[in-house]
């Protein structure tokens, strides 16, 4: 039979240089670098929750900026100007008109956009917008364009040059001065080229051209701008006007303007062609003297007394024959068309009453009973 050893367990084993060995290796295994056989722990999770962090963080910072921060709005008594680019958004917008403190909120502007499904249809320009004014009617303007929140400006007819230059002043809140249109309107030859109406006119100022109408003067507008506005629709308004009659009579626009000028003042529309009759009847006369008080009234600037309407000045059409020197303020449509196609009658004198109606007459004679 073969013989069998005994076998033993080490863990049955109390000697004490079993326990000693086993303390040394496991103080030798604490101090044992392990790291290379170590497991790799991925950091995509970590990397993912600082992304995340940071994204609340900056998602805090702008609805605070956005609802928390509201500044002062700006008071009514001031106007403010901003400009709309192509391709902006409703956020964009609602920054600018925060930055002039138009809106106190604008997270609130952009929900209102989304509210009205307007966000596409916001026109680029320029907007001048009064402090105070709603939320409501901010997005209204900006549906509608630059002219929503431009100055009115109306121009009456036969209104002067010089008090033309003073509406300007006063419909633009001083932002466009009296003196800077009268400077950009002072000289017909600096827009002739565009015009060639105004070529007659030579480098006397555009009296008798600013046409009347009522114009929206944008807060980009300058004097000169408004200039060519009301150039501009003199040339559409009479583009379509037949003038032989009065070049029959060699008379230029410059002379038709002048002439119209002064039928705006001494008459009314349902009369003007018979006004301009008279006029052309003295014109056409032996003794061309117009007589009429409304050009010393441009000068003197009130109703001329009888001295002044017979002073030597080029403005009086009783010591000077024929057209006076300018025009002497701006003369509608209709008192152009009247000096393009007169009445023809034999009419040499009329007068106005009190009530405002007229009284034509052929002879001297005849007119002397007009105010006896």
């Amino acid at each position: 039979m073969p013989r069998h050893s005994k076998q033993v367990p080490i863990s049955s084993s109390n000697s004490r240089a079993a326990r000693s060995a086993h303390a040394r290796a496991r103080e030798e295994f604490k101090t044992y670098d392990t790291s290379p056989i170590r497991p790799k722990v991925s950091k995509a999770p970590i990397a993912a929750l600082v992304v995340i962090l940071v994204s609340v963080v900056v998602m805090i910072v702008v609805i605070t900026r956005s609802c928390a921060y509201e500044p002062e709005i700006l008071p009514s008594t001031q106007e403010a100007i901003i400009t709309v680019s192509s391709g902006e958004g409703a956020r964009d917008v609602a920054e600018s008109l925060l930055e002039e403190r138009l809106i106190g909120n604008s997270q609130r502007f952009v929900e209102l956009v989304q509210g009205r499904n307007a966000a596409a249809s916001l026109i680029p320009g320029t907007y001048q917008f009064r402090g105070g004014t709603s939320m409501d009617d901010i997005l209204d303007a900006l549906l509608i364009g630059p002219q929503a929140t431009a100055d009115s400006l109306t121009v009456p007819e036969g209104m002067t040059r010089e008090n033309v230059a003073a509406e300007v002043e006063s419909a633009t809140a001083g932002r466009i001065s009296a003196q800077q249109f009268l400077d950009a309107s002072a000289n017909a030859s600096a827009y002739a080229s565009a015009y060639p109406f105004l070529s007659s006119a030579g480098e006397n100022s555009l009296e008798g051209y600013l046409f009347p109408k009522t114009y929206a003067i944008t807060a980009v507008d300058d004097a000169t701008s408004v200039v060519y506005m009301m150039l501009n629709q003199f040339r559409d308004e009479t583009a379509g006007l037949d003038v032989s009659y009065p070049e029959s009579m060699d008379m230029t626009w410059y002379d038709i303007v002048k002439l119209a000028s002064i039928v705006q003042k001494e008459g009314v529309p349902d009369n003007f062609a018979t006004i301009a009759g008279v006029f052309y009847n003295r014109l056409n006369s032996d003794s061309p003297y117009l007589q009429s008080d409304a050009t010393t009234a441009y000068v003197v600037g009130h109703d001329p007394t009888p001295d002044e309407v017979h002073a030597d000045s080029p403005y009086s059409t009783y010591s000077n024959p024929g057209l006076p020197p300018t025009p002497i303020g701006n003369p509608s449509l209709e008192a152009i068309k009247a000096v393009c196609n007169p009445e023809k009658t034999d009419y040499m004198f009329f007068y106005s009453y009190e009530d405002g109606t007229f009284k034509f007459s052929e002879t001297y004679e005849d007119h002397q009973t007009s105010w006896q």
